[in-house]
């Protein structure tokens, strides 16, 4: 379940900042009316659009059931592009702020799977506990095998403690890296694994899960995939725009999004990485560039959807539902 272009934007207040841990600060919302929030599912997300002008994605960490305040965790990463230092250094209670979503690209499958096996690496936690308390409400067969930097670092071991055995905590000054391989065992069927955290570890469990059935793993990333680029793949191309026909070229080394916003198109985005979902649009004639780091193989296989932000075409022309 990804965007639909139909997501709202909310102006909301921050009720309360909590500290989850070191370095990790949860952001809580509500409206200012009292009424209730959009209904959202486990693994969804929302746009904050910071007082800056940013505009970042955060998981909602929260529980689905509480109409009444959304609650993002917030890593604070002295690397970042701005996000996460300015929700740390200038988000206070009081202030309101926008927000569009919540939107899903991470979401449980429709079907209940035997088993759910999940995976976290330091702020990855936060959109697997809305999933976990969905499987451990319904009595499904789980586990959450759960590491980070030190202890400290790790955000709702408290609350995760109630869950005894199952939860595996790992971090790793004490216990190095994650052994994926133990804790995942043989490939099964009927499993679900989901994993989220930084691009090390979502590589290790991808290639780890690469003999499993197909669909088995379900990714979700902060940052963007690498992605290696010749030069017989950058070559100019023209997009087509279905509705109005309308042409325009996409020079070498732009995404489409570029082009099209330099002539003036408007089409909702924004990360510009190609992992959030936001720009997908669907594809009417041409084979895709894909370069996002959201699509699933088989997605990509179809070839009638991409993200524009980062994607191009390989061939001359792409003509897309715009």
């Amino acid at each position: 379940m990804r965007a639909t272009g139909d997501e709202q934007s909310l102006r909301l207040r921050v009720t309360a900042l909590v500290w989850e841990a070191e370095g990790v600060l949860s952001v809580h919302l509500s409206r200012a009316d009292g009424a209730h929030l959009p209904p959202w599912t486990p693994g969804a997300h929302l746009d904050l659009h910071l007082p800056s002008g940013l505009t970042r994605q955060y998981s909602l960490s929260g529980s689905p059931a509480d109409r009444s305040t959304w609650r993002l965790s917030v890593l604070r990463e002295p690397a970042s592009r701005g996000g996460s230092r300015e929700v740390h250094e200038v988000l206070r209670p009081g202030d309101h702020i926008e927000v569009t979503g919540p939107r899903n690209n991470f979401a449980l499958p429709e079907d209940d799977a035997l088993r759910y096996r999940f995976i976290a690496g330091g702020i990855g936690i936060t959109p697997l506990l809305p999933m976990i308390e969905r499987v451990a409400s319904s009595g499904a067969d789980w586990s959450l095998l759960y590491g980070g930097r030190s202890r400290s670092s790790m955000a709702f071991l408290a609350d995760l403690a109630r869950h005894g055995e199952r939860v595996l905590v790992r971090p790793q000054d004490e216990f190095g890296l994650l052994d994926l391989d133990a804790y995942l065992g043989p490939p099964s069927s009927g499993t679900s694994v989901f994993c989220c955290g930084p691009e090390p570890l979502l590589a290790a469990t991808e290639q780890v899960c690469g003999s499993w059935p197909p669909g088995t793993l379900h990714v979700e990333r902060f940052t963007a995939q690498p992605y290696d680029v010749g030069a017989e793949d950058d070559a100019a191309f023209e997009v087509v725009l279905h509705r109005t026909g309308r042409s325009v070229t996409v020079p070498a080394g732009r995404s489409v999004l570029d082009a099209l916003e330099e002539h003036g198109i408007d089409v909702p985005n924004s990360c510009r990485e190609g992992i959030c979902g936001t720009c997908e649009t669907k594809v009417v004639a041409g084979v895709p560039d894909h370069r996002d780091s959201l699509l699933s193989p088989e997605e990509r296989a179809a070839n009638d959807t991409m993200m524009i932000c980062v994607g191009r075409a390989r061939g001359p022309r792409l003509t897309l539902d715009l």
